[in-house]
């Protein structure tokens, strides 16, 4: 392809993107189908804009599902994956064992033999990682009970994809040609030999993520040159990818286990920053690949046969994934939204058969008509969405429901605590000690380093970038502590938190008055100045050592406290008149002053004295 082509190529691709998406968004479509259809539209059955190089361009974009996963990898922690244990075992291994024995059989009683039967059982209960998480993400719906479920099915079939590809070979009615398609794509490898290179390969990548890339990471963090911290990232993207592609295993599942691997290290909420806006335009130009790529002429060559498996299929999977909803006795409307969500064919189905037709266990034809029928499954997908957010979700979905899922999820992400250095410790330790989880997101590797080895779990990353934010969970989050040491940085999170959190309370850290004025400006829910609380301590010491009684000292420094804050509040918002500033300031001064005289003459607090055991003690003495 040509410069000047591939240009034009690129211009395409997000012309169609930038026009179409937020017109299908804007209709309620959701972004996965207005990708799909600006592909049709720039496709060879549309305006033809796009033609033969699409393949290329579709091996390119699948690299945005393999990010993908990686992303979805560090959002999983070990110990979560633990918990989910039984949906993903239980509910995933079900599904496919279910799915292929209905589908296999349909086959055999359609006048397949019994290994193209099989394979075709094998591909077709798969169902898309990336429009599945998408459409689900998209409307919130990732942490019912309904997306959870999807979500482990997913998990599962992502992991199933393996096998899958091992056996294909086996299922071979030309076992000559599959003996020698498998040979070449081993390296000419015994049996056991590859098996040792997978095995070698995947701990490989367990080690390294857990030992390796964290002083990896450490080291780049240190120079805080942001782009080197995203090579390195994508780096580890493209090399887990070259890596399983070489070993013959999905790169997808490598990058999946690389993410579990660093879901529990510091730089996690970081990593996910830096990937995910990559991620999501790889992903875009993956479904405007797949709109682009359906075969038009062969739906309308045998449209009885393709429709009629398309809606076969989907009422299959539909029903079995229903049927499962009420064996793990979820709502109705969790069942819905189950089945609804997992109701498309899988990307990986597309490679699957083309790897079928290769080993010779399924016509060049058949393997068409199956691509076809995922690719069009894929496009009706976001349909079914829409049709369960406008028809089944008002029925179902009660006030109630919503409530208590947002609940469980502000459970998991309370409080996020921006820089944890002196100042943040104190409100962290105080936090966590009345059983409040925390986030916290320090920018210093050094710091780092100290806060982990005295055990505490810290991430690495720059809060004032937006895309942190939502990783780190602000959509969902009750309270943001900016208790960074930098004004300026404290006032762009701030700015951030309010334009796109707005439920989101906000206490912040000021460094000192004239930065508190800016804070009250932006109408911050509390503000602690840094040294406001220690320096009024140290003012009550000083009083008691120069004879002043306790309770006398203490009661000064609350009145201290109380005009000095409404002081603040009120000379925030003269921020103009610099004289008018100053003369004010006077003005409250000696208004202090005579606060603190008047108290002192008409006020006789004897009560107050009982809690004063020092000076009790003293005269006595």
């Amino acid at each position: 392809m040509s410069n000047e082509n591939f240009f034009f190529q690129a211009f395409v691709y997000l012309a169609a993107a930038v026009i179409t998406v937020p017109i299908s968004k804007r209709l309620g479509l959701g972004s996965v189908l207005g990708y799909l259809i600006a592909g049709v539209v720039i496709g060879p059955f549309g305006l033809r804009l796009v033609g033969q190089e699409g393949e290329e361009v579709m091996h390119f974009a699948e690299f945005g599902v393999v990010m993908m996963l990686f992303l979805v990898g560090l959002q999983l922690q070990p110990e979560l994956l633990w918990r989910m244990r039984v949906p993903i075992l239980g509910l995933g291994g079900l599904q496919m064992i279910a799915n292929v024995v209905l589908l296999s059989g349909l086959g055999m009683m359609l006048g397949l033999s019994w290994q193209p039967a099989l394979a075709i059982g094998l591909i077709l209960p798969l169902s898309s990682t990336a429009i599945g998480v998408q459409t689900l993400t998209e409307r919130g719906l990732m942490k019912t009970e309904g997306g959870q479920s999807a979500f482990s099915i997913l998990l599962f079939q992502a992991v199933a994809v393996i096998p899958i590809l091992a056996l294909l070979p086996l299922l071979s009615t030309n076992p000559v040609a599959a003996v020698s398609h498998t040979a070449t794509s081993s390296n000419t490898l015994a049996g056991w030999q590859q098996t040792l290179l997978v095995m070698s390969t995947v701990g490989g990548i367990v080690v390294g993520g857990r030992f390796l890339m964290r002083p990896v990471f450490r080291f780049i963090a240190i120079t805080r040159l942001r782009e080197i911290f995203t090579a390195t990232a994508l780096l580890l993207v493209v090399g887990i990818t070259l890596a399983m592609q070489a070993v013959g295993l999905s790169p997808a599942l490598g990058t999946f286990v690389a993410g579990v691997v660093l879901a529990e290290s510091e730089y996690r909420h970081e990593l996910m920053s830096t990937v995910e806006p990559f991620q999501s335009l790889l992903l875009g130009l993956f479904f405007l690949s797949v709109g682009a790529s359906i075969d038009f002429n062969l739906i309308l060559g045998q449209p009885l046969l393709i429709f009629g498996l398309i809606i076969g299929v989907s009422l299959l999977k539909s029903g079995v994934l229903i049927g499962l909803g009420k064996l793990f006795k979820l709502d109705w409307n969790q069942r819905i939204l189950f089945a609804f969500a997992l109701v498309q064919g899988d990307e990986f189905a597309f490679v699957l058969f083309s790897f079928a037709a290769q080993s010779k266990v399924l016509s060049e034809n058949l393997a068409g008509s199956l691509i076809a029928v995922v690719a069009l499954s894929m496009l009706l997908s976001p349909l079914f969405m829409i049709a369960y957010d406008r028809l089944v979700a008002p029925r179902f979905i009660s006030q109630s429901d919503e409530r208590e899922a947002d609940e469980i999820d502000d459970n998991e992400n309370s409080v996020i605590i921006a820089g944890f250095g002196r100042f943040g410790q104190i409100v962290g330790r105080l936090l966590i000690a009345n059983g409040y989880p925390i986030t916290v997101l320090e920018h210093r590797p050094a710091q780092i380093d100290l806060l982990r080895r005295f055990g505490w779990k810290v991430f690495y990353g720059d809060a004032s970038r937006i895309e942190l934010l939502y990783a780190a969970g602000a959509e969902q989050a009750k309270l943001l502590v900016v208790a960074i040491d930098d004004s300026e940085q404290i006032l762009e999170i701030v700015k951030l938190a309010r334009k796109h959190f707005p439920q989101l309370k906000i206490l912040a850290r000021a460094i000192d008055r004239s930065h508190a004025y800016e804070l009250i400006r932006l109408r911050v829910d509390a503000i602690q100045r840094e040294t406001f609380g220690s320096a009024l301590d140290m003012g009550v010491d000083a009083l008691k050592l120069l004879g002043v009684r306790s309770y006398k000292a203490h009661r000064a420094a609350q009145t201290f406290k109380q005009h000095d804050e409404e002081a603040l509040s009120e000379m925030a918002f003269v921020k103009d008149d610099h004289s008018a500033l100053m003369a004010r300031s006077r003005q409250l001064t000696e208004m202090l002053e005579q606060i603190l005289q008047s108290d002192e003459r008409e006020a006789n607090h004897e009560v107050d004295r009982a809690w004063d055991i020092l000076a009790q003690q003293t005269e006595t003495n």
